[in-house]
């Protein structure tokens, strides 16, 4: 039986340079892949970054939450919710973080076309 101490595990950091790196692969695969997209914003807190993309009119659409594995290579999902304005964890998604935002502008930036 293993015993609980009531403390909890420390969060990764986020290095520098992986917080500039994704932010450039996201921008660069929105670039190519969504052209609906003008942009996609990255902002970082603790161990999760936040991926709005904006709309070539100007509206920001929030779109998912990346936690921070230890590694530039892994990530966990979470995609925005409007009903909870929140965000849902995604546990059976193991994508990288460019198939994230493919996933998640399946739901959010195809629908904002129409």
């Amino acid at each position: 039986m293993t015993r609980q101490t009531g403390k909890m595990a420390a969060m990764p950091v986020i290095p520098a340079s992986t917080k500039t790196s994704l932010a450039q692969r996201l921008r660069e695969h929105a670039r190519k892949n969504w052209p609906q997209l003008a942009t996609v914003h990255v902002r970082f807190r603790t161990s999760f970054g936040y991926i709005d993309g904006e709309l070539t009119d100007g509206e920001i659409l929030p779109l998912m939450r990346l936690r921070y594995g230890g590694s530039a290579s892994r990530w966990g999902l979470a995609v925005y919710s409007a009903g909870k304005d929140g965000y849902e964890d995604q546990i059976w998604f193991t994508g990288s973080p460019e198939e994230s935002l493919d996933f998640a502008c399946d739901l959010y930036v195809i629908n904002a076309d129409r």
